[in-house]
């Protein structure tokens, strides 16, 4: 099984804190946004593989370690996902960027694709899908499918701002090897499946649509 990585560092719970109230702003529900994705991706690449490098200091030749950012993809489920990027980017410029294109259906809460566009040589990388909220866990679980079957990267992660119990179990049961990052797990799904406290739509709160 999974195992969840529950980001409790006091800067990322403070600004998921402001994040969550219905006053902020659209410009600073997107900026928080965008300075928290850069504090958890310190977290979700704390295991990222280092090569040794021979470099030239002002003094003298010596070695050190280095990631290799292109060998990174940001998965991004649309459109909410698109505001993890830059922050993450901050930390991880040299990542390729793919896009999957899902929306729930209102009826049934199942996912329905409209888009996939990934960097090539994807078995070469690892990948990380993001999306601000893991709610009944449908979207998460259809994307990283299609990930699998058309792509099939060396690894997979999953981040997300927040997460509610139903979608955790849903993850977790299609995709065991997928380990999950959040920021919160809250009480619950209410009948429309939105997280219960939560923060709203994700995607209207960051692009002002709502």
């Amino acid at each position: 099984m999974s195992t969840v990585h529950l980001i409790d560092h006091p800067l990322v719970q403070h600004k998921l804190t402001l994040m969550r109230r219905k006053e902020a702003s659209t410009n600073s529900f997107r900026r928080m946004l965008d300075e928290l994705s850069t504090l958890m991706a310190y977290e979700i690449t704390r295991d990222m593989p280092l090569q040794e490098v021979t470099i030239d200091t002002p003094l003298e030749t010596t070695t050190g370690k280095v990631i290799d950012g292109k060998k990174l993809a940001l998965v991004s489920i649309l459109r909410a996902g698109n505001g993890f990027l830059d922050g993450m980017l901050n930390v991880v410029p040299g990542a390729r960027i793919g896009h999957i294109g899902l929306f729930r259906d209102p009826q049934t809460l199942q996912p329905v694709e409209y888009y996939y566009k990934m960097p090539e040589k994807m078995c070469e990388r690892d990948a990380i899908v993001v999306d601000p909220m893991l709610a009944t866990g449908n979207s998460a679980a259809a994307a990283v499918a299609l990930l699998k079957q058309r792509s099939q990267p060396k690894s997979i992660k999953f981040m997300c701002l927040l997460a509610a119990p139903e979608g955790v179990a849903t993850l977790q049961a299609a995709h065991p090897d997928v380990d999950i990052y959040t920021a919160a797990i809250d009480r619950q799904l209410n009948d429309h499946g939105y997280i219960l406290p939560g923060l709203g739509d994700a995607g209207d709160r960051i692009f002002g649509t709502k």
